[in-house]
């Protein structure tokens, strides 16, 4: 085994687990607000929050950390497919940073100060909004790091686009908004 392929498994796994962690508080989050289960829900965005600069951040920064020990090494930064994804976790990191951990820490904060008020939901609603955009993002990362699209794949990068617009339009849309269950 060369250097390379330990660096491209340590890459991988640290995207899969910030990745699939992330993705799987978002769809839990998602369930729980669809089945009208509010503590359910915050809690799966308070989770978010309280694994975001622990678990998500770190592990983030490792992915990048690795690809770009790959590409200093052995790949090059002047592909489109290393831009792309520069470009996507560059985006998805500052959804996080600038999003995803404020909102939930305040959301948190106001819970434990005043309980669930409308204004608590507001912010976990931002959250799921935000969600929509971020794993759009994501899916054309992970899409990028496997296809490889060069300029004259104008096939790809159009879906790519499409998975960004549409990311955006559910994440700009009407969603449903968080209330709390009346007994």
């Amino acid at each position: 085994m060369d250097w390379y392929s330990i660096v491209k498994l340590l890459h991988v796994v640290s995207a899969t687990v910030w990745v699939g962690g992330g993705f799987t508080l978002m769809l839990l989050a998602f369930l729980a607000d669809r089945a009208g289960d509010l503590p359910g829900t915050l809690q799966a965005m308070r989770a978010t929050g309280e694994l975001g600069g622990k678990l998500f951040a770190p592990l983030s920064i490792l992915t990048l950390a690795f690809g770009l020990v790959m590409c200093w090494f052995w790949v090059g930064f002047s592909e489109l497919w290393i831009i792309i994804g520069l470009a996507g976790y560059f985006t998805t990191f500052c959804v996080g940073m600038f999003i995803f951990k404020p909102t939930a820490e305040k959301m948190a904060e106001m819970i434990d100060r005043d309980g669930v008020t409308p204004g608590a939901l507001a912010h976990g609603q931002r959250i799921l909004t935000a969600a929509r955009f971020d794993y759009a993002v994501m899916l054309v990362i992970i899409a990028d790091m496997v296809l490889k699209p060069t300029l004259h794949d104008i096939a790809i990068l159009a879906a790519m686009l499409m998975i960004l617009a549409i990311g955006l339009a559910l994440s700009l849309g009407g969603a449903r908004r968080l209330t709390p269950r009346v007994a």
